[in-house]
């Protein structure tokens, strides 16, 4: 399973220290939400009791019926992907469509202390919890169950929202990959290209099976002396690990893409050295290449 940290800092309680020491003194404000913890009424003096915190989410307005459970369609999916019936195309697809559960955690923008010694909030913001991929990326947790989100993050609140949407937001806030169902046995990652597809409302077709990249990659190798072919095929990084270790075809964050390049015998290491670097400049510039390939991996070979 793939690893992904999460960003979101948590508070660690310490102890007093050794025994004799001098008492360090906490905080204004640290101390006074602990003075706070425990009170039958808010800051404001509004009592806690009677009150039902789970109305007026998104959840109950936008899905009263839902279970908060997996979608059956995408659980007869992920199903099939864990058995190796399909592979990640299926489940992209069948993403495309369904809800899911996002974690929100409040961040406090600006607070006071009250005569009372009260904190009492005045401003708050809720944001979406961010993780980081291993190779630095910025991606977006979502759920396709409550569970499964509270597990990962207690302190998450899930909100419900529809996929397409999800990913529309996900891309706006500069997320390079989505994440399915972090911290479970199966864990799902959505790269790129196949968010970008999802956002835009159009299918997804996998950079290793994509006929326009195979024809953007042939017309960057075109001018290239040393070159005799090209092929596209999947890169090592799209595998993902399922319950028990079992390796399955698709999911993982990448290298997408695998590029191999069949060089002519007899070349220097300098020509080898001119012709790759050549090769990556027209990677880079090719409109094509950036919009439908996630990561590539490069191989040589001789004819």
């Amino acid at each position: 399973m793939t690893d992904f940290s999460d960003r979101v800092h948590h508070a660690h309680t310490h102890g007093q220290g050794k025994p004799g020491a001098p008492r360090r003194e906490l905080p204004a404000h640290i101390a006074a939400q602990l003075a706070s913890a425990g009170r039958e009424t808010d800051t404001g003096g509004q009592p806690w009791a009677g009150r039902n915190l789970g109305e007026g989410t998104s959840h109950t307005h936008l899905y009263p019926g839902d279970d908060g459970k997996t979608p059956v369609a995408l659980q007869e999916a992920l199903d099939a992907f864990a058995a190796g019936q399909v592979d990640e195309v299926a489940v992209v697809d069948t993403l495309r469509s369904v809800r899911i559960f996002a974690p929100i955690v409040a961040q406090l923008s600006q607070a006071e202390i009250t005569a009372q010694g009260l904190v009492s909030d005045k401003e708050s913001d809720m944001a979406l919890v961010s993780i980081q991929a291993p190779d630095g990326r910025k991606a977006l947790p979502v759920f396709s169950q409550v569970d499964a989100l509270t597990h990962w993050h207690e302190l998450a609140r899930p909100v419900a929202a529809d996929m397409r949407k999800t990913a529309l937001s996900a891309v706006e806030d500069g997320n390079q990959l989505l994440v399915l169902n972090p911290g479970q046995p199966l864990t799902f990652v959505v790269r790129r290209p196949a968010l970008w597809a999802i956002a835009k409302g159009e299918e997804w077709v996998p950079s290793y099976r994509n006929p326009q990249v195979a024809q953007a990659l042939e017309e960057i190798v075109a001018p290239l002396a040393a070159v005799v072919g090209v092929s596209a095929d999947a890169g090592q990084g799209i595998y993902s690990q399922g319950p028990g270790g079992k390796l399955l075809l698709g999911g993982g964050p990448g290298p997408e893409l695998k590029i191999t390049l069949t060089l002519r015998p007899g070349l220097t290491q300098q020509q080898v050295d001119q012709t790759l670097a050549s090769f990556q400049q027209g990677l880079a510039i090719n409109r094509v290449i950036s919009e439908q390939v996630d990561s590539v991996q490069l191989a040589l070979a001789s004819a």
